[in-house]
C-alpha cells in the first residue's frame, strides 16, 4: 500500500517485541495495523531478543532522539564455556572452555562492569566501519577490527544460575551498550569464555515492560477503534523537558518557524535551554531559549 493511502497515525506504541523478529519487521507490522503512514522505532533489538520496543508513529518519530538516548534495561543469560563467532546463539561457536564459574566468583566480578568502562562492540553490529556496518563485513568474510569506546552502566546483578552451564543477568545502562559484548567480558574476567543466550529489554526510558503489549494482541484488533486505546501522546517521552504555556498567537508564530521573545517572567537560560511548548493542552514544538528569544527546534502538526 504507497504511503498517499495511509492515514496520519500520531502517537506511540509500546510493543513487546516477539522472537525471531527484526525491529524493522515489528514496525512493519504495527505500522500495518495502524494503516500509519509513517513509523520508526527506538533502540533496535536483535531478532533473538525479545522485550520493550517503543514505536513511534508519525509526528511521534521527530521526538525518537530523546527516547533512542535514554537510559535501557535488559535481563539476560549466558551460557558457559562456548564463545561464538555473534557472541550468541546464532554463530557457530569458536572456542570452548571446561571452566564454570561459582556464584561466588561470579559476584566477586560484578563491580568490574559498573560505572564508565571499556566495551568493545561484537563483531556482527550495525556498527559502521568506513561507511559499512560491521556485520556486513563480517559477513563477507573481512578481518573485521571493532574500536573499543565508553559505556555507562548503572547496575548489574546476578540472578542466579539456570542450570550448570548457564547463568542469569540483570543490567542497566546507559546508550550504546551491547549486552552481548557484556557475556563476552563477564566470562573472560572468569577465566572462561560464554555467549548470550536469551536477552529480553525490560525498560526504555520510561518505558517498561509490564506497559508493554504482545503483537499478538495488537493485531487482533485488527482495524477496529481499540487499537488507539494502545496508542501514548506524542509527548510522552518528553516529560522530563520543562513545559511552557504560550497563547494561540505565539502558537502560530513558532509553527512558522519565527522566533519569539521569551514568555516567561523569569527565564532560567541555564537550568532549562529546552522547552516543550504547548498551546491549550496541545504540543506545538519544542523550543530553546537563551534567557531573551524563544526559537523552535522542532514544530509539531497535530
Amino acid at each position: 500500500m504507497s504511503s498517499a493511502k495511509r492515514d496520519k497515525i500520531d502517537g506511540w506504541v509500546l510493543l513487546d517485541k516477539p522472537l525471531g523478529l527484526s525491529s524493522t519487521q515489528a514496525l512493519g507490522r504495527v505500522r500495518r495495523v495502524f494503516n500509519a503512514a509513517k513509523g520508526g522505532h527506538a533502540g533496535t533489538l536483535d531478532p533473538l531478543a525479545t522485550g520493550v520496543l517503543p514505536i513511534a508513529l508519525g509526528e511521534a518519530t521527530k521526538t525518537l532522539p530523546y527516547l533512542v538516548d535514554g537510559d535501557k534495561e535488559y535481563e539476560f543469560a549466558v551460557r558457559w564455556g562456548e564463545a561464538t563467532a555473534t557472541d550468541d546463539r546464532e554463530g557457530a561457536v569458536v572456542a570452548t572452555s571446561d571452566i564454570r564459574p561459582t556464584d561466588t566468583q561470579i559476584a566477586g566480578v560484578l563491580g568490574r562492569f559498573v560505572g564508565q568502562i571499556d566495551q568493545t562492540p561484537p563483531v556482527y553490529s550495525a556498527i559502521k566501519i568506513a561507511g559499512e556496518r560491521a556485520y556486513a563485513r563480517a559477513r563477507a568474510g573481512e578481518d573485521v577490527a571493532m574500536e573499543s569506546r565508553k559505556v555507562l552502566i548503572h547496575k548489574l546483578e546476578y540472578l542466579g544460575a539456570a542450570d550448570a552451564d548457564t547463568a542469569r543477568f540483570r543490567v542497566a545502562s546507559g546508550k550504546g551498550m551491547y549486552v552481548r559484548s557484556l557475556g563476552r567480558d563477564l566470562a573472560q574476567a572468569l577465566g572462561t569464555c560464554a555467549h548470550v543466550t536469551q536477552l529480553r529489554r525490560t525498560a526504555v526510558g520510561r518505558f517498561r515492560i509490564d506497559a508493554a503489549i504482545s503483537l499478538e494482541k495488537l493485531e487482533g484488533f485488527g482495524h477496529s477503534a481499540a487499537r488507539f486505546g494502545v496508542l501514548a501522546p506524542v509527548e510522552t517521552v518528553l516529560d522530563d523537558i520543562p513545559a511552557l504555556a504560550v497563547t494561540a498567537e505565539q502558537a502560530a508564530a513558532l509553527r512558522r518557524g519565527q522566533a519569539l521573545r521569551d514568555p516567561r517572567v523569569e527565564p532560567s537560560p541555564l537550568e532549562a535551554p529546552a522547552l516543550v511548548v504547548f498551546c491549550d493542552g496541545k504540543l506545538v514544538a519544542l523550543a530553546a531559549s537563551d534567557g531573551a528569544t524563544l526559537r523552535p527546534t522542532r514544530v509539531f502538526n497535530l
